[in-house]
């Protein structure tokens, strides 16, 4: 696994100018980031980005990812498909703790057409800070792996 707290990034052409937001709020965070495109706000194909970033979480090359898409509707249906890959979509700041607390989310996906950069700024940050419980719910994500494996 590379530095456990760099962070594997992407976007779509949709996402592209809140992912390079993010790259620099993480930059002022000295998080490192791995940016797997897009490089630009010419019209692509969110699964492919989605799939790289993916892929590389679900093989523990990377601990945890951000995918950034239009709404963050088809990142997370795209980053989902992959073992050991638990993406929450978050425009809100109530599901970016949730999703760490309950869920254990390794990928968060937003939507940069609906959230401005404040906003995921803060969901960003309530996410890298929030920690998992365990418990109940580490047995509720076995289960989610269990449907997964290929």
């Amino acid at each position: 696994m590379k530095d456990s707290k760099m962070i594997i990034i992407g976007s779509d052409h949709a996402g592209y100018a809140l992912k390079e937001f993010v790259k620099g709020f993480l930059a002022g965070l000295n998080i490192p980031t791995e940016d797997c495109g897009t490089d630009g706000e010419a019209s692509v194909d969110y699964t492919d980005f989605g799939a790289k970033v993916a892929q590389k979480v679900s093989s523990g090359e990377y601990a945890r990812g951000i995918l950034i898409c239009g709404t963050g509707l088809g990142m997370s249906m795209t980053a989902n498909r992959f073992h050991g890959v638990r993406a929450a979509l978050c425009n809100d700041l109530f599901s970016a703790v949730m999703c760490r607390r309950h869920n254990d989310a390794n990928i968060l996906v937003m939507g940069g057409r609906v959230i401005g950069t404040g906003l995921a700024a803060e969901i960003v940050r309530a996410w890298l800070e929030t920690p998992f419980e365990g418990g109940r719910h580490q047995r509720r994500i076995e289960k989610i792996d269990s449907m997964t494996k290929g």
